[in-house]
């Protein structure tokens, strides 16, 4: 009998990507593949690529090389890159990164395995020319759902999968495969993006914006409580704009309460929400509905109007507060997080300033501050009033140090306070880590528990906050020795 085939993902970049790269594992699962965790042990390692701004390209470029140099001292034969910036920039790619095998777009996933197959024979594929992917699907929102079937969208796989891939039992699996026994994992909601913020260049590779049906959304729900996941974190490029495709921009609403209900799911986190599409309703359905965390991964970018005009947003820092105001008036303890670009052309300090402000007065648990960059085919990029590159450094400085002494302030605010937290690690000698509900995965800190007794990986445990070290927690879990709640125990 022939040896099986081996292949390694390696992923960077966003959760969306991870997702993406567990859809390939299924595909090539499926056909016969044998997935290993380390690239050297594999004939062909997958390095899935993140394409968004200039230090996560260049990581991506890194991790190809470094996979690059294990040909010809091991069992790697062949490198290849895919994901977002081998999407973005296709042929150009190879021809800059010889040391890459193989390019492979989007439109190569559900051939992934014939694709993989011909590289290691020694064949040539040949990489894509980039095009812009909005132009891809209709205008019209409405009309997206049908045409959305021709078009390849990473993560929104079939689920007439092959005997074996999906569990005996329950429904039908996604086409996805779990790279690692995490207790938590994403699920993607929609891709592609119809917001034009003149920064961004994510619309023109991942093309406009497309909801996965809510049957399907729930029952790779439901298959990955079968893996013995017990969070489910969705997310798109906009969550808040889920539904509008498919003739109900509330489906959101609707859907997460019947998401909470999947037997063995104890936690349902959105992500990537949109300040100026928030509704009531789904601030209500956030904050009220059991096991739906109150989490609001808010996508402010700046507070100053000048400077949200010129990215394409809306808002200001008083409309920004009120959200605020109105979300923690419904759940005090609610966690929020958000990004932020200093440095955008025509920033004045006053701009800066009123950034400044809005930052005081928001308590944002987690706050990731980027000095602005020009991304090429992108409408800031054209823009004359660019700031030196000097200035630009100094005001990342500046407001990076001012974000890591909120965000330790707002922990501090923490203390005294119960948590529930999902156990992620335990080892004797680091000891035992899980995440708050005010916490997202790789992002907004974590908890450090006094005691692990009892505690396993997948646990949920009631604590108290104890301490904290920068924006970590921590706590120490009830009930003495022993770790659980009364509520936990049951």
């Amino acid at each position: 009998m022939p040896e099986r085939r081996t292949v390694a993902l390696v992923t960077l970049g966003c959760a969306r990507n991870e997702v993406d790269s567990e859809e390939l594992a299924g595909r090539l699962e499926a056909d016969g593949w044998q997935l290993v965790e380390d690239a050297e042990e594999a004939d062909v390692a997958v390095v899935n690529t993140c394409g968004f701004v200039e230090a996560a390209k260049k990581d991506s470029v890194d991790a190809l090389l470094e996979a690059n140099d294990l040909k010809g001292h091991g069992r790697t034969q062949a490198v290849v890159a895919v994901g977002c910036m081998a999407e973005r920039y296709g042929k150009e790619l190879a021809e800059a990164l010889p040391e890459a095998d193989g390019v492979l777009g989007f439109d190569d996933y559900a051939d992934i395995s014939d694709r993989l197959q011909t590289i290691l024979n020694g064949g040539v594929h040949a990489p894509h020319t980039p095009r812009d992917r909005r132009k891809l699907l209709p205008i019209s929102p409405a009309e997206r759902q049908e045409a959305g079937a021709s078009v390849a969208l990473p993560g929104h796989g079939p689920t007439d999968l092959p005997e074996g891939v999906a569990p005996a039992s329950g429904p039908r699996a996604p086409l996805r495969r779990r790279l690692d026994g995490s207790p938590v994992a994403s699920v993607k909601l929609a891709s592609g993006c119809d917001r034009r913020c003149s920064f961004c260049a994510i619309p023109s590779f991942r093309g406009s914006f497309i909801s996965r049906r809510p049957s399907d959304v729930l029952n790779e729900t439901r298959w990955l409580a079968e893996q013995g996941v017990k969070e489910v974190m969705l997310v798109s490029e906009n969550n808040t704009s889920y539904g509008k495709d498919l003739g109900d921009i509330r489906l959101l609403e609707s859907l997460l309460p019947e998401l909470a209900e999947v037997d063995g799911i104890e936690r349902v986190r959105v992500s990537y929400l949109q300040p100026a599409e928030m509704r009531p309703g789904l601030i209500d359905v956030l904050t009220s509905t059991p096991k739906v965390v109150p989490y609001f991964d808010l996508s402010f970018q700046h507070s100053a109007p000048n400077v949200l005009r010129a990215m394409r947003r809306f808002g200001d820092t008083d409309r920004f507060l009120e959200l605020l105001d109105t979300i923690r008036g419904k759940a005090p303890e609610a966690g929020v997080r958000s990004n932020f670009i200093v440095g955008f052309p025509g920033e004045s300090e006053a701009d800066l300033a009123e950034l400044e402000r809005f930052l005081n007065h928001a308590r944002l648990d987690a706050i990731g501050v980027f000095g602005y960059s020009d991304e090429e085919g992108t409408e800031a990029a054209t823009y004359e009033d660019k700031l030196d590159e000097d200035v630009v450094a100094e005001r990342l400085a500046r407001v990076s140090r001012l974000a890591e002494e909120l965000v330790s302030q707002r922990a501090e605010e923490r203390v005294g306070s119960t948590v529930r937290v999902l156990v992620e690690s335990v080892d004797e000698e680091e000891g035992v880590y899980g995440r708050a509900a005010h916490q997202a995965p790789e992002t907004d800190g974590q908890v450090l528990l006094t005691s692990g007794e009892g505690l396993s990986v997948g646990r949920m445990v009631d604590a108290k906050v104890v301490g904290t070290e920068g924006v970590d927690l921590v706590a120490e879990p009830l009930r003495g020795s022993l770790g659980w709640s009364e509520e936990a125990d049951r």
